[in-house]
């Protein structure tokens, strides 16, 4: 059976405006998961998780089978937040030399060829990169560590089409190992397509759907209407002033009446509405 890399658990974190409530889904090697959501939904709390950055109040989160933050699991790992964890007056023609000690497997020369590839200038400090120079920075480090498994928070984010392009493919290449996995959350569902297997989509700090993302798209339809909705079948229900939309099970669509318009649901519209059905269930 092929190795989990990471795994959370009926995790549960609960603050004093939010809380992750029972989320579980795990990734195995070769494999590349997105976590997707709207803002707030939880997805960089479950990564915080993984890292040993948020301590659980119920279930569990490990890396390659050790409890989340054990010195074993972090090792095996390259993380990219929006920028590397450095010194703020730190040069980024400096960062090499300054971190490889801290991390066994640093290739310098994969450093050096990911940062120049991404663009990012190397005289300037580390405070002064705009949010998307420090993406293409922090992913330059992440890779840099020879890791076995790549977590990346909105690794798209702040980047223009040309940068993300180039994104995109620095994780298609780390990939080309069949030891690696990938873990990243994304609002930019067009990255989705070109990089993941599985989907994970996170809804008012719960798992609303998972598994490998062709299958989780196609399970549902985009329905709509005037008048008066069905009674029941919808889920994540919107009215407006000309009518209704939803999403509903594809299996169940035909079932809504003529007079229901049944479209392919996107990614989009899975966030969307399956995080609307979440907050009235909870609600």
């Amino acid at each position: 059976m092929t190795e989990v890399m990471a795994r959370v658990e009926d995790l549960e974190i609960g603050r004093a405006d939010f809380a992750i409530r029972g989320a579980s889904f795990e990734l195995r090697r070769g494999e590349v998961v997105g976590l997707v959501g709207l803002n707030g939904a939880g997805k960089t709390t479950i990564i915080r998780a993984l890292l040993g950055l948020e301590i659980p109040d119920a279930g569990r989160a490990e890396l390659f089978g050790q409890p989340s933050g054990s010195v074993e699991g972090l090792a095996r790992v390259g993380v990219a937040f929006d920028r590397p964890a450095a010194m703020p007056d730190w040069s980024v023609d400096s960062l090499g030399r300054r971190l490889s000690p801290f991390y066994p497997g640093w290739d310098e020369q994969r450093f050096v060829a990911s940062r120049d590839r991404l663009g990012v200038p190397t005289a300037r400090r580390i405070d002064h990169l705009s949010r998307g120079q420090g993406v293409k920075l922090a992913l330059a480090v992440a890779l840099a560590q020879s890791p076995e498994l790549l977590i990346l928070d909105e690794p798209s984010s702040g980047l223009d089409p040309a940068a993300r392009r180039e994104v995109t493919a620095l994780i298609r290449e780390f990939m080309q190992d069949p030891q690696h996995g990938v873990l990243f959350s994304t609002h930019i569902t067009a990255d989705l397509d070109d990089l993941a297997d599985t989907l994970v989509v996170i809804a008012d700090g719960r798992v609303a759907q998972s598994g490998p993302l062709s299958d989780v798209v196609r399970s549902f339809a985009v329905v709509r209407g005037n008048g008066t909705p069905p009674p029941s079948g919808l889920i994540g229900l919107k009215r407006a002033d000309d009518g209704w939309v939803a999403l509903a099970r594809s299996h169940d669509s035909a079932g809504l009446g003529p007079e229901v318009v049944v479209d392919e649901a996107s990614i989009d519209d899975l966030i969307i509405h399956l995080d609307d059905d979440a907050g009235a269930r909870i609600s």
